[in-house]
């Protein structure tokens, strides 16, 4: 029966338990964090060594990912990956220690550094370049599911069930992943020749990514001023802009950052730094504004938010057939318009609000980013070679998870913030109705830069042109109006 399957979506098939998995994991965390407080004896500090662990490897691992699969080919660096993530969730549900859990989580970000971006380049280099659209759609899926269900599934297991089985719940999604590669998948039919590793390039993008993700991390909660927060984020930006001159000079560099040379691969990424940053911040920023200022459960909250990925799926069979159609710029600046529109909806929200009218809102936006999702994909790959194809997906996975941990850190920093000055302005003799309605309108200024955000996505997505899509009607001529394109021109990205 499986060999009556086209084998492209057996390749789906596979990435998508794979990457399902990885971002279960990577939100369904969270939510355990108290109880892991309590069982481990830990405090705030402490609980932190998990989270920064997975991090840290994850920042070390992505930059490689290309190089391992294009010498050891996909199908074996995938299937490390899983076996690797897999093994590590049984060691982190077993674990007696802090110290063993947070060694089992670093031991994930192994494997979860190389499964994303090694698995995106499984499954562009299985669909032809024609059917983009319809690989694009497959990553939506896990893309939006994972982690709307990650707080409800991790909230249920940890009070019903055990905090271990957040972990344990990653074997069998792993194992059949793995049953995937090794017995229905091939090897590559295209595989590059990457030359020697590149050591310098491995040393200084692991360390310039991770200082990176621990400062933005760290900064919320710890402040911007803390020496630490600072020491990781000037020490990022000096090893990321060393990185760029070495990997720039190199003729096999492990992060092939040329490949930025490419104008829709370029511009692919700039939407996602900043639709990936908005879209992360208003998942961070919900359910606060649910919990404890609507006064919703964690469960409550987490059925809310999963609204979105409902919109996203629905969203993708239209998705897949609107890009042949009308193309990826109309597609990228209507949902992104459209997604803008709904963030700015929680500028209506109050403490007496319908909790219908945040359901719609994250419906609407989930929608609207299915719509953005598949022609971004689409658009960021689609004059990518299937040799190069490796290592363009580690450089965006690497815009990726730095789109994601700065959303995150920028919106954290500035509700904080926010929160600090409306509530000092009520004074000490405020009631509890008036800081509710203060603080929720510092949650509203907050959600004003998401929707800014979402803008600066749609300066970028109005000069995609050139895009293949599989039908003359709807390829159009490239656009030499690439504000970027100078810079290429002139040498300053060679």
């Amino acid at each position: 029966m499986i060999k009556r399957i086209p084998y492209k979506w057996l390749v789906a098939t596979a990435f998508v338990f794979g990457l399902f998995m990885e971002l279960l994991d990577m939100t369904v965390l969270n939510t355990a964090l108290p109880t892991l407080g309590r069982e481990f004896n830990a405090d705030a500090a402490m609980l932190q060594w998990p989270v920064t662990g997975y991090l840290v490897s994850l920042a070390i691992f992505i930059p490689a990912s290309g190089w391992v699969a294009d010498r050891f080919g996909a199908r074996r660096t995938f299937g490390f990956a899983v076996a690797i993530f897999t093994i590590a969730s049984l060691i982190a549900g077993l674990s007696t220690s802090l110290e063993m859990l947070t060694a089992a989580r670093f031991l994930q970000g192994v494997g979860g550094g190389m499964l994303t971006p090694v698995g995106t380049a499984m499954l562009f280099r299985a669909f032809p370049a024609a059917e983009r659209a319809k690989a694009s759609a497959v990553l939506v899926v896990p893309a939006a599911v994972a982690p709307a269900l990650g707080p409800v599934i991790g909230g249920w297991l940890v009070d019903a069930v055990s905090w271990r089985w957040i972990f344990f719940l990653n074997l069998p999604v792993g194992a059949i992943a793995l049953a995937f590669v090794i017995f229905v998948l091939r090897d590559d039919d295209e595989q590059a020749r990457p030359g020697a590793f590149d050591l310098a390039g491995f040393v200084l993008a692991g360390a310039a990514l991770a200082g990176l993700l621990f400062g933005l991390d760290r900064g919320p909660t710890a402040g911007w001023t803390d020496p630490i927060t600072l020491i990781s984020l000037i020490g990022g930006v000096l090893l990321a802009g060393l990185l760029v001159v070495v990997e720039l000079r190199k003729r096999s560099p492990l992060l092939d950052l040329r490949l930025l040379n490419d104008r829709l691969f370029r511009l692919g990424n700039l939407i996602s730094l900043a639709a990936g940053a908005a879209t992360m911040g208003v998942l961070f920023m919900t359910p606060l504004l649910l919990q404890q200022e609507l006064g919703l459960t964690a469960t409550q909250s987490g059925l809310i938010t999963a609204c979105q990925a409902v919109g996203m799926v629905l969203a993708m069979p239209l998705a897949s057939k609107l890009y042949t159609v009308v193309g990826p710029r109309v597609m990228l600046v209507t949902g992104l318009l459209v997604t803008a529109l709904a963030n700015l909806g929680f500028l209506a929200v109050q403490q007496d609000t319908s909790l219908w009218w945040i359901r719609g809102i994250m419906l609407v936006s989930g929608a609207a980013m299915g719509l953005v999702m598949v022609p971004m994909q689409a658009t960021t790959f689609a004059t990518i070679t299937g040799e190069a194809t490796a290592r363009a997906s580690a450089v965006f996975s690497t815009t990726r998870q730095i789109a994601s941990a700065a959303g995150v850190a920028v919106l954290a920093s500035l509700l904080s913030i926010r929160l600090s000055s409306r509530l000092g302005a009520l004074g000490d003799n405020a009631d509890a109705a008036a800081r509710h309605t203060a603080a929720i309108s510092a949650y509203h200024d907050a959600f004003l830069v998401t929707a800014a955000l979402t803008l600066i996505g749609i300066a970028f997505a109005v000069f995609v042109r050139g895009v293949p899509t599989g039908t003359a009607a709807t390829d159009p001529e490239p656009d030499p109006g690439d504000p970027l394109e100078v810079a290429v021109e002139s040498g300053a990205l060679r």
